[in-house]
């Protein structure tokens, strides 16, 4: 995960009830992936967690997403499965991380986006 203040990416996924979205490790590798699912995720994700802003919308703090918040939004908290539909649904976002002082869990970070539509329909 990126220390505060750097360039990070993600694909956002405005669900029913909360926000989820996962980071980017490639926006290249990601875009491959749209168009060719056999490009691995391992690739294209920084890391297999899904993330959610507990209903604070797409900017803000967040902290990874319980199977039970995963279950209630996709009806599986199977990572892949869900980081999938989230790929294909969501959109494709650019941020910096919120610089911030002492000891923190990269889990709960901060988020500063400029929106960029690129990715899928879903918003």
């Amino acid at each position: 995960m990126a220390r505060g203040g750097q360039q990070m990416t993600r694909v956002h996924y405005k669900g029913k009830n909360d926000d989820f979205f996962v980071f980017l490790d490639s926006v290249e590798d990601f875009k491959k992936w749209l168009k060719d699912s056999t490009v691995p995720l391992a690739q294209v994700v920084r890391s297999f967690k899904v993330f959610c802003t507990h209903k604070h919308g797409n900017q803000g703090m967040y902290d990874a997403a319980s199977n039970a918040d995963l279950d209630n939004e996709f009806g599986t908290h199977v990572d892949a499965e869900v980081i999938e539909k989230i790929l294909r649904e969501g959109t494709l976002t650019e941020g910096h991380m919120v610089e911030r002082n002492g000891p923190r869990n990269d889990a709960n970070g901060g988020w500063t986006s400029g929106i960029n539509n690129q990715g899928g329909g879903h918003q």
